[in-house]
Formats: C-alpha cells, sequence, structure tokens
C-alpha cells in the first residue's frame, strides 16, 4: 500500500490539452497521465516495507496490476505529482551541489562521470582525462552549457540504494540508473533509444520531453535516431520535481532543459536489459541439450563430414528441426528449467541488500546455533536464488548435476553495474540429493531441522550448518 493512503486524493486525469511550453513551442498531447494532490503525510513517499510496496508507492497513484496490464512494454505513461513533500524528498536523492562532495572521493571520466552536449542532432563528448575536477566540471557545465551524466548513484547516495536494492527483488532483473544534469537551454543527448525500461524521476528544475513510435519496438541494443526519420513527436510535455515518466525499451526520446529556467537534474533508473524470453531461450536450451545428448544416443551422433565446410544441406536442416522438436517435447515434461547463467549472473551482480553501518552484520552469522531440533527459516529470500546445473568443478569429468545457492549478502555496492569488475559468485553447492530439502525450506515460513527429507541427520545437520555460516537461515 501507499505510505499515506489516508491523506491523498488521488485521481486519474485525462491527457492535458496544448499548452506553452519552456521554449515557447506548443505541447502536443502526453500519455496517459495520473495526478497527485498535496500530501499530508510524512516527507518520503515511498513505502520499504517489501519490494512489491515499494513498486506500488513509485508509481502511485497507477495501480500495479494496471501498470503491468496496460503499459508495461506497450507505452509510455506520464505521472504528475503537485506533492511539495514529494518534491522535496526526490530533490534529497541527488543535487547538482552533491558532486562537489562526490568529485573528492575520486571520480574518473568515463567511468563515473561523462560531459557531453547535443550539437546539431550529434552528441559531442566533452569528457577530460583521468580523475574529475569539480571546478573544471562547473565551468564546462555554466560555459559550455554541457549535460553531466553521472554513472550509477546508487553506488554512492544511500537512498537510491534503498530504492534499486528494492527494485531488483520485485523485478527479479539488475536495476541501473544514471543522473543527468543539464543547464537552462540545453540539451545532453541527441534522439536515440534504449534498450531498457525506463524510469525518469524528475529531481530538480524542469525538463521537456519529446516522445517518437519506436523504429524497433522493444529493441534489444542502444542507437541513435536521426531527425529525419523519426516523424513528429508522439507524446511532448514537462516534468516537474516528483514527476514520474515511464516508457518502454525501444522509445524514441530527446528532452531538453527549457531556456530562463534553473538547471534541470533526473534519475534514468532502468532494467530488464537482456532479460527477454529470447535471452531466456538461449540461457536454457545449452542445459536442455546437456541433459538430453545425455539420454539419447542420437544427439551423440556426429555431424555429416564437411559439414562445416559447405552451406547448410536440406537434410541438416530437417535433421536439426526434428531435433529441437524432439527437445520442446521433452521441454514439456520438465519438472525444472535448467539455467546456465542468467540466475548466477543476476546474483554476482546486482546490490547487497540495504543497511544502515558498514553491512557486516548481514556477512556474519549471527543468533543461535541450528543443531537437529531447531526450527529454522530462510532468511534474505529476495538476495536468494536456488538452480540446478552441472558441476562446475573442472576437475569432476563426469559433469554430475548439482544444486547451487546463490546469494547477493558479500556483493560490493561500489561495484554496481559497472560492467569491468570481475566478481565471483557467493554462494554454496550441495549433492541433486539435497534439492527437495532446500525446496523445503524456501517454501516454508518455517521448518524443524528434524523433518527435512534427507536419508541421515547428519546430512540434515551439515545442511542447515552451511546456511546457517552463509547467514541464509536463523533459528526461530
Amino acid at each position: 500500500m501507499f505510505a499515506f493512503p489516508h491523506c491523498l486524493d488521488l485521481k486519474t486525469a485525462m491527457p492535458k490539452k496544448a499548452r506553452p511550453a519552456g521554449d515557447g513551442e506548443e505541447e502536443g498531447p502526453v500519455p496517459k497521465q495520473a495526478k497527485v494532490e498535496a500530501a499530508c503525510g510524512p516527507s518520503s513517499p515511498l513505502d520499504f516495507n517489501s519490494p512489491s510496496g515499494l513498486f506500488e508507492s513509485f508509481i502511485a497513484p497507477i495501480k500495479t496490476e494496471t501498470f503491468f496490464k496496460e503499459f508495461w512494454e506497450q507505452k509510455p505513461l506520464l505521472i504528475q505529482r503537485d506533492d511539495p513533500a514529494s518534491a522535496t524528498y526526490y530533490q534529497s536523492l541527488f543535487r547538482l551541489s552533491d558532486l562537489k562532495s562526490l568529485c573528492r572521493r575520486g571520480m574518473y571520466y568515463g567511468r563515473d562521470v561523462n560531459v557531453c552536449r547535443c550539437v546539431h542532432g550529434k552528441k559531442k563528448v566533452l569528457n577530460k582525462d583521468g580523475r574529475v575536477h569539480f571546478l573544471q566540471l562547473r565551468k564546462d557545465f555554466d560555459q559550455k552549457r554541457a549535460t553531466i551524466q553521472f554513472h550509477q548513484p546508487q553506488r554512492f547516495k544511500d537512498e537510491l540504494w534503498r530504492i534499486q536494492e528494492k527494485l531488483e527483488c520485485f523485478f527479479g532483473s539488475l536495476v541501473g540508473s544514471n543522473v543527468y544534469i543539464t543547464p537552462a537551454g540545453a540539451q545532453g543527448l541527441p534522439p536515440h533509444y534504449d534498450d531498457v525500461e525506463v524510469f525518469i524521476l524528475q529531481l530538480e528544475g524542469e525538463k521537456h520531453w519529446r516522445l517518437y513510435q519506436p523504429t524497433v519496438p522493444l529493441a534489444r541494443e542502444y542507437s541513435l535516431e536521426a531527425e529525419d526519420r523519426i516523424g513528429r513527436p508522439t507524446h511532448e510535455f514537462t516534468l516537474k520535481p516528483g514527476d514520474l515518466l515511464y516508457f518502454p525499451r525501444g522509445t524514441i526520446h530527446q528532452a531538453a532543459t527549457p531556456e530562463g529556467l534553473a538547471h534541470s537534474t533526473h534519475v534514468t533508473v532502468s532494467t530488464y536489459q537482456s532479460s527477454s524470453w529470447g535471452d531466456f531461450l538461449l540461457d536454457t536450451i545449452s542445459g536442455l541439450v546437456f541433459d538430453t545428448a545425455k539420454a539419447d544416443v542420437a544427439l551423440r551422433a556426429g555431424i555429416p563430414r564437411q559439414l562445416l565446410l559447405v552451406e547448410t544441406t536440406a537434410v541438416a536442416t530437417r535433421r536439426l528441426s526434428g531435433f529441437l522438436r524432439m527437445l520442446a517435447d521433452r521441454l514439456e515434461g520438465t519438472k525444472e528449467l535448467p539455467s546456465a547463467d542468467m540466475k548466477k549472473d543476476f546474483a554476482v551482480n546486482r546490490l547487497p541488500p540495504y543497511c544502515t553501518g558498514d553491512g557486516a552484520e548481514l556477512v556474519t552469522p549471527g543468533g543461535q546455533f541450528p543443531g537437529l531440533d531447531s526450527t529454522v527459516r530462510l532468511q534474505f529470500r529476495d538476495h536468494v536464488v536456488l538452480t540446478v546445473g552441472p558441476d562446475q568443478d573442472p576437475s569432476d569429468e563426469t559433469r554430475e548435476k548439482m544444486v547451487y545457492v546463490y546469494h547477493s549478502l558479500k556483493n560490493r555496492r561500489e561495484t554496481h553495474m559497472m560492467g569491468n569488475e570481475e566478481t565471483e559468485p557467493h554462494g554454496l553447492r550441495f549433492p541433486l540429493s539435497h534439492v527437495d530439502a532446500l525446496k523445503q525450506l524456501w517454501n516454508s515460513p518455517a521448518i524443524s531441522v528434524k523433518d527435512l527429507k534427507l536419508t541421515t541427520d547428519e546430512e540434515k545437520q551439515n545442511l542447515v550448518l552451511s546456511l546457517w555460516t552463509e547467514c541464509l537461515i536463523q533459528v526461530v
């Protein structure tokens, strides 16, 4: 539920009529929007009690069910919030003035900060070499009217960490962000589309947006688009502090700060990169083929001689088609989809659970030591994934199936979404015989160690001790 439902007059507004924009042009139709009137609740409008509660308050007053039925991957949504308390909260997420203290921590051009301008429909990068100095950054901002793009601010801003960690739990997908700070009368990026679902939160000032019909619906990659190809805007409007804009991947967009106003700061929160059915199919098909080849000699038979030297023949195409139909039939009877990499990659690269302090309490076992007579429950459920796959020990030539428990409790917030950091998964590996006992833990609010579906008491104790040491269960 919303954080303060009894203090709000919620209504869904019809699209506004054309009105003068900040640059003197008229604004076209806007996407369906929701208006939030003045609130009398606490300063934060977000509900952090659960991932679902966070998302519903994030898009309030639109309901989650409505959002996914009518907007997700379909069309833009504009939510305008006429609420000073909410605006103050969103302004606190990131300000232009925050750059001064961040630069003292050691920010670098390209990695942490980009400086750019849109000049005659093209992106001009104004980055210097090496470390970012605030005075130079401010000089480029004021004199060259350059946009400052700050990469992944959740690495340093606690409240963005708090928001994005909950969103990653809600979506089951990585959630990144970038902050864009643009001076008055300037534009940072030319028209383009992205390969992610985009949520724009306006933090400071105002920004004038134009959206266009996608040339590649639900695009799988980022691309610039020339002005003469995109036609007239389908939507045009101005965001003010506290306003939220959503649009699907592939939506062509551009934005500029109106003349005569203060600078604009907004944060782009993005998700669902490489999370399509096509990506999931590629992830699961290798495990399915591996398992099927162990059971069916036809898949272990060699391909025709010289097939790799010539164009694919009709005979080979028919043969492959038959194998795919066989795999589809096998998949229909499979209880668990094999996942080669997507689950592990998500666990490895996502944010750790939000906490205050240094977070040491998350990675140090605490509480009562579990024994055979203990009742235990899983903790940090939203940060743990359970998957079955071939043994990843290179010394094991048999490649028997194992159960993997991956988690993000020990992930480093400072490297989140940076892309160039090599990380190893945190978690545990168990024999396949332990899968039913692990599912009991996953599916029960609490369970007696004695009731775990394992053959011996020693196995039961070793399983819970391993999970407790990894801070994944606690005694209740």
